[in-house]
């Protein structure tokens, strides 16, 4: 284990629970306006993992109003996530789900463990 090693393992969350692409999750995110914090939940499905260790990224993807699709992709070990829930478990085959982009609807769902 090397130097940098050493100092990023201070900074690993450890309270993460495990998943992957096609799960749906939660997460909470401390937001900062002016001097108030609010905290806002992300409901949505998890459509890449990449990286690793401390530079782990996730992107989660939601269908807002209106049929609107809004991605947004998080620091894993980031200390602006409150915490991460995982809601459903999904069964997909890839690692990366672009093609969920394109549908709409029923044909955007993915299928439960």
């Amino acid at each position: 284990m090397n130097k940098l090693d050493k100092i990023e393992s201070k900074y690993i969350k450890t309270d993460i629970p495990e998943f992957s692409p096609g799960d749906k999750v939660r997460v909470k995110i401390k937001i900062s306006e002016e001097n108030k914090d609010r905290i806002q939940v992300l409901e949505g499905i998890v459509m890449k993992i990449k990286g690793s260790g401390i530079n782990k990224t996730f992107t989660v993807r939601k269908i807002s109003f209106n049929n609107v699709g809004v991605e947004r992709t998080f620091l894993l070990n980031s200390p602006v996530i409150q915490s991460i829930e995982k809601v459903k478990e999904g069964a997909v085959r890839r690692a990366k789900l672009y093609y969920l982009r394109d549908k709409i609807g029923k044909k955007s769902k993915i299928k439960s463990k």
